[in-house]
């Protein structure tokens, strides 16, 4: 079972940064698939970056050239930059590790963009 500790949510005016940080349990990190996932009230979970074992990096075009997923797999952690946030990009983001056929969650860390 891998458990994953979200931190780095909050409250940040719109211009402003955040760094969102995952690290998980286990020794499958290396070798998974990890990446973020946002959810905004009244909206579907939508996929906002990831990145596989290779480095290879997938944006949601609403945040490409703002935001940066990078990961740590030496301290089982990945990591979200996000700059020149908008009041859109409010919603809880949560990680995800997956190995197929393995799927896991993190519980969900707040960010708020406020004007």
């Amino acid at each position: 079972q891998v458990q994953l500790v979200e931190s780095g949510g909050g409250l940040v005016q719109a211009g402003g940064s955040l760094r969102l940080s995952c690290t998980a349990s286990g020794s499958i990190f290396r070798v998974a698939v990890v990446g973020w996932y946002r959810q905004a009230p009244g909206k579907q979970r939508e996929l906002v970056a990831s990145i596989t074992r290779d480095g290879d990096t997938a944006y949601t075009d609403s945040v490409k050239g703002r935001f940066t997923i990078s990961r740590d797999n030496a301290k089982n952690t990945m990591y979200l930059q996000m700059n020149s946030l908008k009041l859109e990009d409010t919603a809880v983001y949560i990680c995800n590790v997956r190995v197929v056929p393995d799927n896991y969650w993190g519980q969900g860390t707040q960010v708020t963009v406020s004007s």
